[in-house]
């Protein structure tokens, strides 16, 4: 009998600090397929809002720090497209003046997979088990889709879950106007891409609004509740693991 699947979950801020369900619905939904969970309680944030505010030394110290703590990880899951590439893609080419760090750091990148492409690429699924019903449609996240290429294995597990209809969203690959830092700095713009997110969200007839990325659901999750709309925002994870992700 082969051994199971390990994997170290990297639960990203905004998860921890304002959607610990999403967090609580992951790690129930690996062990539900039988992957052994573990949680390093060392880590921080991963260095994102440092990188892209040009502050690059100050994110090679975070992920200086964050390289042992998953070492030993077979698996990063990381319930965040952002996140993912910030590890995936940037980590490396922090340390191009340390190759051993550069080679820690390429290591972590090849273990650490966003959630929706470890179900698929790593676990090898195209289905799940799960009792949520109903329309939903999907938001790609900016980092997913153009970081890391993805857009086809969120798709790939709503379309085949049972008593779940995907409705495609019109614009689905554009920006929702969260953008880490860009909605502070530029609110009316932010609102702007927002209004019109919203309003194709409601033209599809879907009673829940899905996204791999806690920005993205807290942008338009906050959208959609201002407008007093009754679309819920949830975390793919969420939906996967079932209703309302517990």
């Amino acid at each position: 009998m082969a051994a199971p699947v390990r994997a170290s979950l990297f639960v990203t801020c905004l998860v921890d600090l304002f959607y610990p369900e999403v967090g609580v619905a992951i790690v129930r939904l690996l062990r539900r397929l039988g992957v052994t969970v573990d949680f390093p309680a060392s880590q921080t944030c991963c260095g994102l809002p440092l990188f892209n505010s040009g502050y690059h030394g100050e994110a090679a110290r975070v992920a200086r720090r964050t390289l042992p703590l998953f070492a030993a990880s077979e698996y990063v899951v990381v319930p965040s497209g952002s996140c993912a590439w910030m590890v995936k893609k940037e980590y490396p080419g922090l340390f191009d003046d340390d190759p051993a760090l550069r080679k820690e750091a390429e290591a972590l990148a090849s273990r650490t997979y966003e959630l929706s492409q470890f179900l698929v690429k790593i676990l090898g699924l195209s289905r799940v088990t799960t009792n949520f019903r109903g329309k939903v449609t999907y938001h790609d996240s900016c980092h997913l889709l153009r970081g890391l290429g993805e857009a086809q294995s969120p798709r790939t597990l709503l379309k085949n879950l049972e008593g779940v209809e995907l409705l495609e969203l019109p614009g689905a690959d554009e920006c929702c106007g969260f953008g880490g830092s860009f909605s502070v700095r530029l609110p009316d713009v932010s609102t702007s891409i927002l209004g019109k997110k919203i309003a194709n969200i409601e033209k599809t007839g879907a009673e829940c609004l899905v996204a791999c990325d806690a920005g993205c659901l807290m942008q338009m999750g906050g959208g959609l509740s201002r407008k007093g709309s009754a679309v819920r925002a949830l975390h793919l994870a969420q939906v996967l693991a079932g209703t309302d992700g517990v």
